[in-house]
Parts: C-alpha cells; structure tokens; sequence
C-alpha cells in the first residue's frame, strides 16, 4: 500500500504498539493482508473503509479496527487520501488471557464484530492514546479488555449504504474532521452531502455508528483533549476556537465524555 510507514512506539511481553501512516487513495488498489497478531487500532485521522469476513464498514476517528489473529482483510480509500492509526497487536495466547480475565469465559473469543464507533464508552482510552500519556502498557490492557467487553454488546452492522451515499458521507466526515469548530447543524451537513436531511441521517448513522451531532461533539472534545495536552493556551480560548460558545458548556460536556474536568485532564496529561 502506497506510502505505508509504522513507527514502533512501544512493546512488551505478548503486545506492542506502532504509529501506521498511509498515504495510499482513491487511485490506488486495495491488495489481501492478514492480521499476524490479534489487532486493535485507535483511527486518529483519516478515513477509509475495512473489508474483512466478507463484510464491509467505514472507519473513522475515534473507531477502532478489529482484527482477529490469522483473519484476511483489505482496506480501501476510495473517497479520501491518507489515515493514521495507533495500532495495538497482541500475541494470541497473551490477548486469550486478558479477554478471559476481562469475562470472555467461552473457548472461542475472537471478536464477532470489524469495528467499533467511536463512542463514548472509548473516549478516555482514545485520548489518553492520542494526546501523549503514553502508558502504553496500561493503555494497552485496559483497551483490551474493555474492547471485549464492548463489542459483545454493539448490535450487528446493518447493510452497507450504497457506494455513492457512503462517499457523500465520507466526504463530510473529512469536513467535520478539518473544520470542527464550523456549525456543523443537520440542514448544513446534508446540503454538503446533497442527500434530503431525513437521508442524510439515516446514512450517516448507518455508516459511522453515531448521529451527525453525536460524531461532531465528539470531534471537537477530541480536538479540544489534544490542545489541553500540547498547548498553555487558555481553557476558554480552546473551547471557543473548537467550536464552543461558552466555556460551561465545554466543561459541562468535557467532563460528560472523559469524566474529568478541562483543568484536572490537563493536569494528569503533563
């Protein structure tokens, strides 16, 4: 796959974890691979779409890929150029352990679902693996055993939109994602996507797994953890160019997704 790079960013007795550039688009062919390892990978940017068992399912920031150890798959980006994931694999026999510690008690404990959405359930975990807090070992139990125990719960993936309808939405999926802060209401968005806003949000659900105003807070909560992490700027100015029009607001959803307030993440980020 076209410009392909993975960064070892940590490792240790039965897991590791790698930075996955790609620059691979729509001019370029998906091809077969195989999952050496039992996988789990963070989407930070980008998005692209994941065939896998004979199914089909787009991921987008915030998602995680699920991959069983040995199981074939191809990805495609046929509406947009580029991701960035944060890979986790893991040695069978030491992923067996953590899924039975974690409550997955039958022999077989392969994962029965592609993908997770990026929900909220996941958003202390993601950012933790996105902004710099870099337990990887912890991070890595902890996503383990929690993404066993999610997934068991997510319903089934309903039938895949149609191909065109699936690029309308992934194209506004990379607006929300290069422009956050922008007023992203559910008129706007379908207009972007020309389909009629009741098509409009049927599709986008099926596709991402959230409603547009579920995917576009948590966009600018994901934005606005990264700029806590890495930047002195004020708290109010963060939330105000992420998008927030006052800062109550912010801290009132900042603490609804992560559980802790603006201030107190920052301070366990540094």
């Amino acid at each position: 796959m076209r410009g392909l790079t993975l960064d070892t960013l940590a490792s240790g007795d039965g897991w590791s974890v790698a930075n996955v550039l790609c620059g691979s688009g729509p001019r370029d062919c998906p091809y077969e691979e195989r999952h050496e390892r039992t996988s789990i990978a963070i989407v930070a940017e980008g998005s692209f779409e994941y065939h896998a068992a004979g199914r089909a399912c787009t991921l987008t920031p915030g998602s995680l890929l699920l991959g069983n150890t040995g199981q074939r798959f191809e990805c495609s980006h046929r509406h947009g150029i580029g991701d960035r994931c944060i890979s986790f694999a893991y040695d069978p026999e030491y992923f067996d352990r953590l899924a039975f510690d974690a409550g997955a008690r039958s022999a077989k404990r392969a994962f029965p679902a592609d993908r997770v959405p990026p929900l909220r359930e996941l958003s202390g975990l993601v950012a933790r693996a996105l902004t710099g807090n870099h337990a990887w070992d912890e991070i890595s139990v902890e996503l383990a055993a929690f993404t066993v125990q999610l997934v068991r719960q997510l319903p089934p993936l309903g039938a895949n939109p149609p191909t065109s309808s699936t690029a309308r939405i992934a194209k506004v999926i990379r607006l929300i994602e290069r422009h956050p802060e922008d007023p992203h209401d559910l008129a706007t968005l379908a207009r972007h996507a020309r389909l009629s806003d009741y098509h409009f949000l049927r599709v986008f659900q099926s596709v991402t797994g959230l409603t547009p105003h579920q995917y576009v807070l948590r966009t600018r909560l994901r934005e606005a953890a990264k700029r806590l992490a890495s930047s002195p700027a004020r708290i109010l100015d963060i939330a105000l160019d992420c998008g927030f029009g006052d800062v109550s607001n912010f801290n009132r959803a900042f603490r609804a997704e992560f559980g802790l307030t603006p201030r107190m993440f920052r301070s366990e980020s540094a």
